[in-house]
């Protein structure tokens, strides 16, 4: 087996050309890539659901929209918590905090929010996720359906999520923010 170049804390973008409806336009922060898969949570999928309708104690500190976000397809009744804890990246992390990448990491919801309340910039609630298998992400990828970007911590609490995907691409110093212009309907155009 090859090894393996971890992306973890990277950011997935849907290619124009990936067919998959749920991952159309995506934007996927990788929270674990290594050997055995892949997991990760798309940033711009808002639901109508607030947050304060399935963890009221976390409601507070969710970021605007201050809605449950689909972080993919999988296990849609699980909720996963993604964090920007602002500071030094040397610095301890906060119990009921990991860090998954520079300052964006993990956030324990069984732990009660008043331990992380003080220590939180930014904080997002995720329903269910996106996962691979071994080597699966690594063929869709050969297969040119993502592109692999770097994270910035404001991705994760974007203002305005439905936007995020040309605001990534943009920013990019390559073709890549060309991108960004394609039509929603390239049969439109």
């Amino acid at each position: 087996m090859t090894e393996v170049s971890s992306l973890t804390g990277r950011l997935l973008v849907a290619t124009p050309a990936l067919a998959d409806p749920n991952f159309d336009r995506a934007v996927v922060l990788l929270l674990d890539h290594d050997e055995k898969g892949s997991l990760g949570v798309v940033l711009n999928r808002p639901t109508p659901v607030g947050v304060g309708d399935v963890l009221e104690g976390w409601a507070e500190l969710a970021g605007e929209p201050g809605v449950v976000f689909q972080g993919g397809p999988v296990s849609l009744d699980s909720a996963l918590g993604v964090a920007v804890i602002p500071g030094d990246s040397t610095e301890r992390a906060p119990l009921g905090w990991r860090r998954v990448h520079g300052a964006i990491g993990l956030v324990d919801l069984e732990a009660p929010p008043e331990l992380l309340a003080a220590a939180l910039g930014s904080l997002r609630i995720f329903a269910g996720y996106s996962g691979w298998g071994p080597g699966q992400l690594e063929d869709e990828l050969a297969d040119g359906a993502w592109y692999v970007v770097e994270s910035e911590p404001g991705d994760v609490s974007s203002p305005v999520p439905e936007n995020l995907w040309r605001a990534v691409l943009r920013r990019q110093r390559s073709e890549l923010a060309m991108i960004a212009t394609y039509p929603d309907d390239p049969s439109l155009n």
